[in-house]
């Protein structure tokens, strides 16, 4: 989902226009930005945290060609999860397995049967 569905989606489960959802959100995210610019924490309770951390400078390689590289210091915005969306996300990765594995086990049953019609018919020409 991009920004532009998640204020399609917002507008319809609201009585809000699609204008007022996305101004609102463009308030919300420079409102964030501009926090975390300050090198402050924000915490919405149920959700989450947004932060920033400093990442030390390291040495790494390059892929390719093996060269050692300089990785310079740097500050990168993070994000910590709360309890209750982290329950709400395992509990959709739960359900999502459930349904695959019926399939799988659909799949597989209809794999053997054609695996056994093919032998049958294998056996039927060497007969001759």
């Amino acid at each position: 989902m991009n920004k532009k569905e998640l204020i399609s989606a917002v507008a319809e489960s609201t009585s809000l226009s699609k204008k007022d959802v996305e101004s609102a959100f463009g308030a919300i995210f420079d409102t964030i930005k501009s926090v975390l610019a300050d090198r402050e924490k924000i915490s919405i309770k149920g959700f989450g945290t947004f932060s920033v951390k400093d990442r030390k400078a390291k040495t790494g390689r390059h892929p390719r060609t093996g060269k050692t590289l300089q990785i310079p210091a740097r500050t990168v915005p993070v994000f910590k999860a709360g309890s209750q969306l982290k329950e709400v996300v395992a509990g959709a990765k739960k359900t999502k397995k459930k349904a695959t594995k019926k399939k799988a086990t659909k799949k597989k049953t209809t794999k053997k049967k054609t695996t056994k019609k093919k032998a049958t018919k294998k056996k039927a020409t060497k007969k001759k």
